[in-house]
């Protein structure tokens, strides 16, 4: 009591306590805005321990989902006795039920507010339906399981963006969203090193092909990670009670309340089908559907990587390992753009650039069969996934309220560009191989377009940010929420 009262006594001392107070009003609850940083630090510092699992998840999505591609290599086609389209209509199916299952799952992942059990539960089933695809026998067998792999595969992405958007405010979404679309870049270069492995010695063990413990060994491995995740991922803030005290999840709401410049509920929120209507309602989530739908058509490249290296003449062994260094570059260059993506407040020029490095790669590709030239276009072709990352924080970032509308645009915007992956799957057919020149003339057209698209959407947020900014000027307010451009 004493030292408080000379603390009192004490006039600089009092001025500091009052400085620290007065110069954020409002962070009085979290002790000042010096304690309040301390919290904050501390507060991002636990969350972002138990986002990392999702990057593992991810990392597991594309395995499973990519693996097909893969055992192409060890005679998944011939044991299972494909003809003609029969192989790319196995990719193909696989994104029917995935964009069937998009928009109902994120609805109904923002009613119950429990992705902790949720995502898991879903990635134990689609782990499950992976080893039996390496039980199937025929076209018919493999084309369900693909369907259904699709199907629960769908709750994964668009959940965990829409959960990353309820903790992050706008300008700390971007390296998050980074780090975790990073694990589609990393499960491209891992998966390609453990196909490798399983595909070398594993062929006849217990009387099954090497290609059939392809799906086992990665299905197993995906319901493990899935048991961890239940008691690792967190829920949302106002349903995530039990590792944060009360002032840290105080704080977390607030935090997503001054970014957006409203409350992320109680002011904002409508009811679900409310928030399904305004999604479907606004056109800039069909733009912004359209112009990723064409990125994805571009970045189709993707599923018939193993394919497209093979073309440069090596066994499927050196093949897979080939494929690794482009995506580990690829995941280097995304995180740099993310990172100052974030720092200047830009993204349409941190979208283009990538898109348009992918574009020299296509015509490299076609200009030549020299193996190292296509061997560089590999890489230059990877790192224009960076574009495809920071398009999605930009998704976040131009439809942040309410929450029920966020949740329906990103699980939308995502299921609507997966039919540019059915389209994908029909760009590479065999015959227009080795050179692919036909592909790679489709992959740069889709790519321009999308690079046009995003102008166009660059400059009509620039329109708004300049009416709000008159606005403000006129009525006498403080700076308000500006989008990002």
């Amino acid at each position: 009591m004493a030292d408080s009262d000379s603390q009192l006594d004490n006039p600089k001392a009092t001025k500091d306590v009052e400085d620290n107070v007065l110069s954020n009003p409002g962070d009085e609850e979290f002790g000042g805005t010096d304690a309040r940083k301390l919290l904050e630090k501390k507060l991002l510092l636990k969350l972002d321990l138990r986002m990392s699992i999702l990057i593992v998840i991810y990392i597991l999505n594309y395995i499973d989902r990519n693996n097909a591609s893969a055992a192409r290599l060890k005679g998944l086609e011939k044991d299972l006795k494909l003809k003609g389209q029969e192989f790319n209509t196995l990719l193909s199916i696989l994104y029917v039920g995935y964009i069937l299952m998009q928009i109902p799952s994120n609805m109904f992942l923002n009613y119950i507010g429990k992705p902790s059990l949720y995502l898991p539960v879903c990635m134990m089933l689609w782990g499950m339906i992976s080893c039996l695809t390496g039980t199937t026998t025929n076209f018919v067998g493999a084309l369900l399981t693909r369907f259904f792999l699709g199907f629960v595969e769908a709750a994964f992405f668009p959940g965990a963006l829409f959960l990353l958007s309820k903790w992050y405010t706008r300008k700390e979404l971007g390296v998050r969203t980074a780090m975790l679309a990073c694990g589609n870049l990393i499960s491209n270069a891992f998966g390609s090193l453990l196909a490798s492995g399983i595909l070398s010695g594993m062929d006849g063990k217990l009387g099954h092909a090497a290609w059939r413990w392809l799906f086992f060994i990665e299905g197993a491995l995906t319901i493990f990670v899935a048991a961890l995740a239940i008691f690792i991922l967190p829920d949302f803030p106002a349903t995530s009670a039990s590792w944060l005290s009360p002032i840290e999840v105080r704080l977390a709401e607030r935090r997503m309340e001054e970014d957006a410049g409203v409350g992320d509920e109680e002011q904002t929120e409508g009811g679900q089908m409310l928030g399904f209507f305004q999604a479907v309602g606004d056109w800039r989530v069909w733009w912004l559907a359209l112009a990723l739908t064409s990125m994805v058509v571009s970045l189709s490249f993707n599923a018939f990587f193993p394919t497209l290296s093979a073309t440069m003449g090596y066994n499927s062994t050196v093949t897979l390992l080939l494929c690794a260094p482009p995506w580990v570059f690829a995941t280097i260059i995304a995180f740099i753009c993310c990172r100052h993506s974030d720092k200047t407040g830009d993204r349409f020029w941190h979208i283009a650039i990538p898109l348009f490095f992918g574009i020299v790669g296509f015509v490299i590709a076609i200009s030549t069969m020299n193996t190292a030239a296509r061997y560089i276009a590999l890489f230059l072709m990877a790192q224009s996934y960076a574009g495809f990352i920071i398009f999605l924080t930009w998704i976040s970032n131009s439809i942040p309220r309410p929450p029920s509308k966020r949740a329906v645009a990103l699980a939308l915007i995502n299921a609507f560009s997966q039919l540019g992956n059915i389209a994908g799957s029909y760009v590479w057919p065999k015959n227009w191989g080795p050179s692919y020149r036909h592909s790679y003339a489709i992959t740069i057209a889709t790519n321009g377009l999308c690079i046009v698209m995003c102008y166009v959407f660059k400059k009509h947020l620039e329109s708004l940010n300049k009416k709000s900014e008159e606005s403000e000027e006129a009525d006498g307010k403080p700076k308000g929420f500006r989008y990002l451009s």
